[in-house]
């Protein structure tokens, strides 16, 4: 800690200042297991196992309701696991299902919800709270842990691609209000993360290939080698190939948590955020389209056009976009929407709007992450509109069927 006394004379009764300082060091691991709820697999015990503490940890359970759908016996399975390690847990309440998807995260009640079960069952802050399901449901429910006494520790289970890649491995929680996606949130490093691939053999074709958005978001903007192998092994990841796809959600993981730890600004004081190179457009797509275009769609497109973009301002070359649209295409990604066509009264193109809700999101000036060749990526503070609505036009082209498939 360090704190230095500012001197100067009186000014308007103001004598200095006592200006404070300090730092906090967060940790938190990220496992990448098979059959978590194994009770031979002594992951989970291991993560709560505290041994400064040696108590029974009070604990609540939340999981996503297509989790359950499309894994039988789920939560019997997370029962028989506690009750085959005795005295690690203690129960409060059988697992709850909660509802996946964005539905979920899309204002109070659930938060509401679940404030009030950790208070009506007397959760201290060193309790627990185990959220098991895709990118929404961790959102909610750690928002919802992060508010009550401050922090309650959260351990995040990801089950989709895009969980185990990307949202649920980093230290933010939401959720969506005021019509707008993520508007309210925390800063909040969760306890553990703990990935297990058994969920991914679940998935619907949707939910497998969108999370690859994100892998080719980072790989674009931060790792050429890691894009060469994501457009080399399209054809395995559209024919969910199990290897493959634990090879990307390990890569695409340890980029963001890489950015994470070394950028300097993890609770993004600043302006920018490279990590959503492509994601203006795609959160507002999201919204337009009331969820029917899932996350990691929306982002495909958005990387399609903020691809576009960078090659009219001649930061990457056209090869380099063709290749980047292919590879979305092949992997069964969407690089266009007809929502991307839509127009306000006045004329101008709806999806703008995204850019405003961007800028507000980051704090007042707006930075745009586009690439600057392949892997490597340069911020922008303004985006000329003429060129965007080239670049929707060029990807309707594209389209072969007219909906970016």
């Amino acid at each position: 800690m360090s704190a230095d006394k500012c001197k100067g004379e009186k000014v308007n009764g103001h004598v200095g200042c006592y200006r404070q300082q300090f730092s906090v060091a967060y940790e938190y691991p990220v496992h990448f297991s098979h059959d978590l709820f194994n009770p031979e697999n002594p992951l989970l015990r291991s993560v709560i196992e505290v041994e400064e503490e040696q108590r029974c940890h009070r604990a609540l359970v939340y999981l996503d309701d297509g989790v359950v759908d499309a894994t039988p016996g789920i939560m019997k399975k997370i029962e028989s696991y506690f009750s085959a390690h005795p005295g690690l847990v203690d129960f409060v309440r059988e697992p709850e299902i909660v509802p996946g998807g964005e539905r979920t995260k899309n204002g109070w009640n659930m938060v509401q919800k679940i404030m009030a079960a950790i208070g009506g069952n007397h959760l201290c802050r060193k309790s627990f709270i185990i959220a098991v399901g895709g990118g929404s449901v961790l959102d909610m429910v750690g928002f919802a842990a992060s508010l009550v006494h401050r922090g309650i520790r959260l351990i995040r289970v990801p089950t989709t691609v895009l969980a185990q890649n990307d949202a649920g491995v980093g230290v933010k929680n939401g959720m969506d209000e005021h019509g707008m996606k993520n508007f309210v949130g925390t800063f909040a490093p969760p306890w553990a993360v703990l990935v297990d691939f058994d969920f991914l053999t679940t998935l619907g074709h949707s939910y497998w290939i969108g999370g690859v958005a994100e892998a080719f978001k980072v790989a674009i903007i931060k790792d050429a080698e890691f894009f060469e192998y994501l457009c080399s092994h399209t054809k395995e990841l559209r024919a969910r190939n199990a290897a493959v796809i634990e090879e990307v959600v390990k890569r695409c993981a340890m980029l963001h948590l890489e950015h994470i730890r070394t950028s300097g600004d993890p609770f993004e004081f600043g302006s920018a955020r490279p990590l959503d190179f492509g994601h203006w457009s795609a959160h507002k797509l999201e919204l337009l389209s009331d969820y029917r275009i899932g996350h990691g769609q929306a982002v495909a497109i958005g990387i399609a056009l903020d691809s576009y973009y960078a090659w009219r301002k001649g930061l990457i070359r056209e090869d380099e976009l063709v290749r980047i649209v292919t590879a979305l295409r092949e992997a069964g990604l969407p690089v266009w929407d007809k929502l991307l066509g839509l127009a306000e009264d006045d004329g101008n193109l709806t999806i703008l709007k995204g850019l405003c809700e961007f800028r507000e999101h980051l704090g007042g000036q707006l930075t745009i992450t586009l690439p600057d060749g392949i892997g490597k990526k340069i911020e922008v503070h303004d985006m000329d509109t003429d060129l965007i609505d080239d670049g929707i036009k060029h990807l309707c082209r594209l389209s072969s069927d007219g909906t970016g498939g």
